[in-house]
């Protein structure tokens, strides 16, 4: 006869475990870092909680909203967070995808491990394009990038990879 697995047992604790609470952080929390919070709520929302959040919020970029939407992931009910909103959040991992949220990040209290997964600004690519085809191209390509990364996720994180 097997055993019943019950609420209260070790194993259904273990099981049940909390899921990793993971910051996206950025400069201005608008393009990449939400991309990376849609990615983890519609490919991991089982494993991860995930958050986004800037150095300094510049609203939601919605050549993001479209690109993700195109992708079958709605982020256009995300808000653009400062870093400060989410202090008495105890995150396990920060990630930083950009090179200046990685030089400027701020101190996280407790266990938070810090990874940086640079990806290139669509914005500033973008603004040289002669068409809102050629632009949104630029977009399309962090996306997809973003979603590899997320992809791999949380197994890269506890392995270094």
């Amino acid at each position: 006869m097997r055993k019943a697995r019950c609420p209260g047992t070790l194993k259904y604790r273990i099981k049940m475990k909390a899921r990793l609470k993971i910051l996206f952080l950025c400069t201005g929390n608008s393009c990449r870092s939400q991309m990376a919070e849609g990615w983890a709520n519609a490919l991991k929302g089982d494993a991860i909680e995930a958050f986004s959040a800037g150095i300094e919020t510049h609203g939601l970029n919605p050549n993001a909203v479209k690109v993700m939407s195109e992708a079958g992931v709605d982020i256009s009910r995300q808000s653009s967070k400062h870093v400060d909103e989410l202090k008495n959040v105890a995150f396990d991992y920060v990630v930083t995808v950009c090179d200046r949220a990685h030089e400027s990040c701020p101190l996280f209290p407790g266990k938070t491990k810090m990874v940086h997964a640079g990806f290139d600004d669509p914005p500033r690519l973008a603004r040289d394009a002669q068409t809102e085809d050629q632009a949104l191209e630029h977009y399309r390509r962090v996306r997809d990038e973003i979603r590899a990364f997320v992809d791999t996720l949380p197994g890269s994180l506890m392995t270094g990879t």
